[in-house]
């Protein structure tokens, strides 16, 4: 058990080609990729609110990032939109939705197998047929982050790694946040990677699209994914 959040050690995370996969459907938001600076963003949103009042539905709550951590530029909306847009209505392993999240998988596979899981979950919720389904998108990206490391041989972090229940892990992380940690690095409960949980978007660097992939609903689990753009298959075999 983790009964000691202050023992979890920090350990320097460096991936070249970290991998995070999101549905294709959310549209780069404007004010992220464009060329002014984060710090010029509040004035630009009180001038573009008196003529687009839906502004801040694109934009989300940007009070959540502080003014230090935002980042722009091209691509940034992949980093910024997981902490503008959050609602209490989508919890995930290390915020109740309240705060945002920057998931990111250490390599392709382990990126796929979460989002596989996640998928399913959402099919099988709403009894949809079986087909292929949803396109998603593979964003690859740099992060470079000292994190809170939960990898550990030598401690149990079991409580915090259950596949389902979130509760105990939701609890570290925001005591980590309270501390000022910058996120958490975790074995994945899907796959045999490696994954970041980043409490910041300045965390990450460079976000570049990668693959467009289909992924098939067989009824009960995603069993196939689709490379949209060279047509190669991808069989998603299940723990024994």
């Amino acid at each position: 058990m983790v009964s000691d959040s202050a023992k979890v050690p920090v350990r320097a995370v460096a991936w070249d080609a970290g991998v995070r996969i999101i549905r294709s459907v959310f549209p780069p938001i404007d004010l992220f990729e464009d060329i002014a600076a984060p710090e010029d963003w509040p004035l630009l949103i009180s001038a573009e609110q008196k003529t687009n009042p839906r502004l801040m539905e694109t934009i989300g709550a940007l009070d959540l990032v502080p003014p230090d951590r935002r980042v722009g530029g091209q691509g940034a909306s992949y980093l910024m939109a997981p902490f503008t847009h959050t609602s209490p209505d989508r919890p995930s392993r290390f915020s109740d939705g309240r705060l945002g999240v920057l998931y990111v998988a250490g390599d392709f596979e382990t990126a796929v197998e979460e989002t596989a899981h996640h998928h399913a979950r959402f099919m099988a919720a709403t009894q949809e047929p079986e087909g292929w389904t949803a396109q998603f998108r593979e964003i690859v990206m740099t992060v470079e982050a000292d994190l809170h490391d939960i990898r550990g041989e030598n401690r149990d972090y079991s409580s915090v790694l259950q596949p389902d229940d979130y509760a105990a892990s939701q609890q570290l992380a925001a005591s980590l946040r309270a501390q000022g940690s910058d996120g958490i690095v975790y074995p994945s409960v899907r796959g045999s990677g490696d994954c970041a949980g980043l409490f910041y978007p300045d965390l990450a660097r460079d976000p570049k699209q990668g693959r467009h992939l289909d992924y098939h609903w067989n009824g009960t689990r995603v069993d196939l994914i689709r490379d949209a753009t060279s047509g190669d298959l991808f069989r998603i075999v299940p723990d024994a």
